[in-house]
């Protein structure tokens, strides 16, 4: 911050002595904030929720770059009790809790891999040279599904105990060279569609187990994630377009947010997830932000069907950017596809 020089006009003892004291006030208020950072106009607002102690979770987060690793964190009574973390060059992207305590996550380049709670890596996919995988769901105890980022971009059914490629189809991309834009998260629904957000051609489309086109929606920007609702309507993340987005049947929005969320700014809206009580979870990934200016990013808010913020996290103690998060005080099976997510 800087102070602003003042013409006080002719000198005089009175006009003097105003001088000299606004001189000072403005200098002391100069130097204060410079000593406790921003000035209060941009300080962060209090937040809605109990913070970390709000929901028990799993957090995932891509490119934390004020370290040299990656690290996904369990978060238990607001606080972290299990970490596991990966080179830097690698992402975390997509990672879910099974109901045997496994996680499963996707890991870019290197591939994607499944580790215990002792941290011993049970199951692993190592993607091919040129490669990357920033996807990976559960399909029951046993499979996984990947997006291969590439050329050409895959979309693969893994059976982990037989380590064979069940399923594979080629979707397309609207540039093969640059893989890294291609896909984040995909889906498969519980009719055995594949819901596939196209970044670099701005849709989600779905696929049969074929790989034939079932339906589709353009979308503004890049978008990151959908999901398939229990109404039948998808829920879809948009990145950089800062919004979520439901859209029935149709391709028409029924619902969203798009940077309306008073007191909060959405950057990059990354996974979302649809909880049982109808709450929306955003994930609002700030990696893009001034990295001095991350403590001033909201990571995780929640939301009500009228826009109402009932838990918006912040804290960057030692967590980074959000990507991904799993509630695990949420109902269901994760591999059975019970969590929207």
């Amino acid at each position: 911050m800087r102070g602003r020089s003042f013409n006080v006009g002719q000198p005089g003892a009175a006009r003097g002595a105003f001088a000299l004291v606004l001189t000072l006030a403005i200098s002391a208020f100069v130097v204060k904030a410079q000593q406790k950072g921003p000035p209060l106009a941009v300080e962060p607002i209090a937040l809605p929720g109990k913070g970390l102690a709000q929901h028990p979770f799993l957090w995932c987060g891509e490119w934390d770059t004020r370290k040299p690793v990656q690290t996904m964190y369990i978060v238990r009574n607001g606080k972290p009790v299990w970490s596991y973390s990966i080179p830097n060059e690698e992402e975390l992207d997509d990672c879910t809790m099974l109901s045997s305590g496994n996680i499963v996550f996707a890991r870019k380049g290197r591939g994607a891999s499944e580790i215990t709670p002792d941290k011993k890596i049970v199951w692993d996919y190592v993607a091919p040279p040129n490669a990357e995988v920033h996807s990976a769901q559960p399909i029951g105890k046993d499979r996984v599904l990947l997006m291969q980022n590439g050329s050409p971009a895959k979309v693969l059914l893994i059976n982990k105990l037989t380590e064979k490629v069940e399923k594979e189809f080629v979707v397309p991309t609207r540039d093969p060279a640059e893989i890294h834009g291609q896909f984040r998260h995909i889906r498969m629904t519980k009719d055995g569609t594949f819901l596939v957000p196209h970044m670099d051609m701005g849709k989600v489309v779905e696929y049969d187990a074929n790989g034939k086109e079932l339906w589709s929606v353009d979308v503004p920007a890049n978008p990151w994630a959908a999901v398939r609702l229990k109404n039948g309507n998808t829920l879809i993340s948009g990145n950089s377009g800062h919004y979520a987005r439901e859209v029935n049947g149709k391709g028409e929005t029924v619902w969203e947010i798009n940077n309306d969320l008073p007191g909060i700014q959405l950057h990059n809206v990354q996974e979302l997830d649809r909880l049982a009580n109808g709450n929306t979870v955003i994930c609002n990934w700030g990696g893009h932000v001034k990295q001095d200016d991350w403590p001033t990013v909201v990571q995780i808010i929640e939301v009500t069907r009228d826009k109402k913020i009932v838990w918006a996290l912040r804290d960057w103690s030692f967590l980074g950017p959000a990507s991904s998060i799993q509630l695990l005080d949420e109902p269901g099976i994760p591999e059975n596809g019970d969590l929207l997510r």
